[in-house]
């Protein structure tokens, strides 16, 4: 699904139609040049980074397309009805207001944690001696299998991992400024980059309600 390499600016409110108050996040979508194109994919770039900040290979292939450098580099599918140039821009005008889009992003790191505050354990009991308050407790299964299944939900690091949010509203789309407001909460914290493509679900369904 064809989209945008983004940059998450912070979450605000605004009125929707209705004069409700809507929670958004404000997203720098582009502009992202396309820096290669593919068989099925291309491949946008986003946010410009000076050319000493890269190793030889990365310098060599930006100077071979005549692009200047970008920090980051993403693969997104490609729409099978259009034609794509190396040098072509994508801004966010490719998304509308009352758009679905999907948004992909590496989630806050919450270091080490426990299993409570990790998967939402319920807890040992809080009185009558116990002091077995938060701890893990037996995770062992006897004599059958005689060893901890693989996958146990266990105390450890939390976080920083890939996330996507899917089917979120687009609320408002600034072009001028290349941002996008979307409806909810998106991974990451602020300033990190973001994947906004067009929501796949959605897509799919509308596809397979035109045949």
């Amino acid at each position: 699904m064809i989209g945008l390499i983004g940059k998450k600016i912070g979450m605000t409110q605004v009125f929707g139609n209705d004069s409700s108050l809507v929670g958004v996040t404000a997203i720098q979508a582009g502009p992202c040049p396309v820096l290669a194109v593919k068989e099925k994919n291309i491949q946008l770039g986003f946010e410009s980074v000076a050319e000493k900040k890269l190793n030889k290979a990365q310098a060599a292939f930006f100077k071979k397309i005549n692009i200047s450098p970008r920090k980051v580099m993403k693969e997104f599918s490609k729409e099978a009805s259009k034609e794509y140039k190396i040098g072509d821009e994508l801004k966010v005008d490719i998304f509308a207001e009352g758009d679905f889009v999907d948004v992909s992003g590496v989630s806050i790191g919450k270091g080490f944690q426990g299993g409570m505050k990790r998967w939402n354990w319920a807890g040992g009991p809080a009185t009558h001696g116990s002091t077995s308050h938060r701890r893990i407790g037996s995770i062992g299964s006897t004599t059958t299998p005689g060893r901890v299944w693989k996958g146990h939900h266990l105390p450890g690091h939390m976080g920083a991992v890939k996330v996507t949010i899917q089917n979120l509203k687009v609320v408002r789309v600034d072009a001028d400024n290349n941002v996008i407001l979307v409806e909810g909460a998106v991974p990451g914290h602020k300033n990190g980059y973001l994947m906004v493509t067009k929501a796949k679900k959605k897509f799919l369904k509308k596809a397979a309600a035109n045949k």
